[in-house]
């Protein structure tokens, strides 16, 4: 499959300037950027882009898919009483059937939304592996574990046991859109034999590391209590978790020496604002991980606690919600926010030729109307990305090469039909 796409414009902060610019994709990459037009070849499609900006596409760098079978289900509860009193119970009845449905119902937002890739921490991840599968996007999953015993084996313990299945029946499946790592939950639901062994087990098969860390501040103080005086990070680090590359949910109460332990072992801290506020959390200090060199992604959370799963919108609050508690206009600026949307999340999923417009990477791509009424007039096309923008205005987008959604319509997902059965499932089990 050969592709041309003419009259784009790209963010000048990727280094082609702001003149509308030729792509074209072989197969799965792209293989040509230019002013000039190709030498003369014959291709399956070209496509006037019109001058509307064609970016990397978006990277959802902590979720949980099969949530969104619980959108609107615990609204106005903090934490822990979201948790105990309506998610966990709701999750007890989940299978892998209800699991598919509402993981390929996430895909499908996420595809409309211009997410192409998503990291997940759930249970029953082979049911949302095959929607993966299916779909044609492309997703690191982790079966999250967790663990209370303080006697447990590895060879005893079944969520272990699934996770390794997992890896050994999908990683790299799909021509490697699929990876599976493993994870952690968080400190305070695991006991030090699982923390140790499960990090053993990523070491020894080269897997990356999906957590939650210091979400709340009495999540970071009671561990603190339990552990003598060690934080979330520190103690996982001593249990030798972040040995291998590791993406960090949350991250609110970092201190100063967690900081320097994430930027050592390059940890990525994934900012959820909008599940963080909604949960009345906290906030991620961004500025101070960033001024010390740590890699910041963006991620949606479950719809449980958000309630979309919208990169864009993710990262126009993070642009603008720091400015306002620092009271600091420029502590965040228009161009550093892209690539905490997509390249970022693609290298925390350790896919090195993602999330970046330049020949030869992956062509994963989605282009934003810049002529929709909200982004008219466009002084600056990151600034408009950034402040005017909204996933209304997604308008294509690609993963390796293919058109998985063009102008409200989907290519690989009948959405009709996705919407009854997810329907169907959610008056089963939780009607």
């Amino acid at each position: 499959m050969k592709i041309l796409m003419k009259n784009a414009k790209l963010l000048k902060e990727a280094g082609y300037g702001e003149d509308p610019l030729y792509l074209v994709i072989t197969e799965d990459k792209i293989s040509y950027i230019g002013k000039e037009a190709p030498a003369q070849d014959e291709f399956d499609r070209t496509i006037d882009c019109r001058e509307n900006l064609v970016i990397p596409a978006f990277y959802n760098a902590h979720c949980h898919a099969a949530m969104t079978l619980f959108r609107g289900y615990g609204e106005d509860l903090p934490l822990k009483r979201w948790l105990n009193e309506r998610i966990l119970p709701a999750e007890d009845k989940l299978n892998f059937r209800s699991t598919y449905f509402g993981s390929k119902l996430a895909i499908a937002e996420m595809i409309r939304n211009g997410i192409i890739s998503f990291s997940d921490m759930y249970m029953f991840e082979d049911a949302t592996a095959e929607a993966v599968l299916e779909t044609g996007v492309k997703a690191n999953l982790a079966r999250s574990i967790v663990s209370f015993e303080d006697g447990i084996k590895k060879e005893e313990d079944a969520r272990f046991a699934e996770a390794v299945r997992l890896v050994e029946q999908y990683h790299g499946a799909g021509d490697g859109r699929l990876k599976i790592d493993m994870s952690l939950h968080a400190e305070y639901t695991n006991v030090d034999a699982t923390c140790r062994y499960v990090a053993e087990y990523a070491k020894e098969h080269g897997l990356l590391m999906q957590l939650h860390a210091s979400e709340t501040e009495a999540e970071h103080l009671q561990c603190m209590e339990r552990r003598d005086g060690r934080t979330p990070i520190a103690y996982l680090n001593d249990m030798g978790v972040l040995d291998v590359p590791t993406s960090a949910a949350h991250c609110v109460y970092v201190t100063d020496e967690d900081i320097a332990i994430m930027r050592e072992k390059n940890v990525t801290a994934v900012h959820n604002p909008v599940s963080n506020l909604k949960l009345g959390s906290g906030i991620m200090p961004i500025d101070r991980l960033a001024s010390a060199g740590v890699r910041i992604a963006l991620g949606t959370d479950g719809a449980a606690s958000n309630n979309t799963l919208d990169i864009l919108k993710e990262m126009q609050l993070a642009a603008i919600l720091h400015k306002g508690i620092s009271r600091d206009p420029a502590i965040t600026t228009a161009a550093q926010m892209p690539p905490m949307a997509t390249r970022n999340g693609a290298l925390a999923q350790g896919r090195e030729d993602c999330g970046l417009i330049a020949v030869d990477a992956k062509a994963d791509l989605v282009m934003i109307d810049m002529n929709a009424i909200n982004n008219i007039p466009s002084y600056g096309a990151a600034e408009t990305l950034c402040y005017s923008a909204n996933s209304s205005n997604v308008i294509l987008t690609m993963c390796d090469g293919r058109i998985l959604y063009e102008n409200g319509a989907y290519t690989s997902i009948d959405i009709e039909c996705l919407k009854f059965e997810a329907r169907q499932v959610i008056r089963r089990y939780f009607d």
